[in-house]
């Protein structure tokens, strides 16, 4: 019922993570209002949600739940926005993540270009193998991939935290006032009210 008339196509989905058609402030907004809703404090929340953004930005596919909500649990910050952060890594985004963390990595350990096999590998095949103990299978992925990318992906995830986190802060603080704000308002008219229902009903009585 509420749905679009067209869908919109993957590469599009892909092309407003990056770059939002309705722009990086009404697209940030968005997300602030819907993450202001969870019971929590602008800190927590927004915190919560940049934790589970900066995960996402390494390596550690199958993880990511529970680095990021391990993060949020040490740093005292909103889980259940953890958990909507890692949002951020999804099959759209995953290939432009890596293929960052290792272009990145790669210029940060000094390699030449070209270096690697990042083309011949998926970072599933990596982690299947990886799991079932099948390392010698997986080692030259590791030094050749996995590596590079685990050297980038520190710096990137904290970039990243602070990207989300500042932002987000800003406008979950925002509605949290403009909230308390409109309840205040409400107890006052009540109060009013109330007050004049028992002086009229005073009145009667008189």
């Amino acid at each position: 019922m509420f749905q679009r008339r067209k869908k919109i196509s993957r590469a599009r989905q892909v092309g407003d993570f990056f770059w939002p058609s309705i722009g990086f402030k009404r697209s940030s907004k968005y997300v602030g209002y819907r993450l202001a809703r969870l019971p929590g404090t602008p800190y927590s929340l927004a915190a919560g949600f940049a934790f589970g953004a900066a995960v996402s930005f390494t390596p550690f596919i199958g993880l990511h739940f529970i680095l990021s909500g391990l993060l949020a649990w040490i740093f005292r910050a909103n889980i259940i926005a953890s958990a909507l952060g890692t949002a951020i890594g999804n099959p759209w985004t995953f290939p432009f993540i890596w293929t960052l963390l290792y272009n990145v990595g790669h210029w940060m350990l000094g390699h030449d270009d070209g270096q690697g096999s990042f083309n011949e590998a998926t970072m599933t095949f990596f982690f299947d193998k990886l799991w079932d103990g099948e390392w010698h299978q997986v080692s030259h992925i590791f030094f050749d991939v996995i590596h590079p990318m685990l050297v980038s992906c520190l710096p990137i995830a904290v970039i990243v935290w602070f990207i989300f986190f500042y932002p987000l802060r800003a406008i979950i603080r925002k509605f949290h006032a403009k909230r308390a704000k409109l309840i205040g308002f409400a107890r006052q008219n009540n109060n009013i009210e109330g007050k004049s229902d028992s002086d009229n009903a005073g009145a009667e009585e008189k």
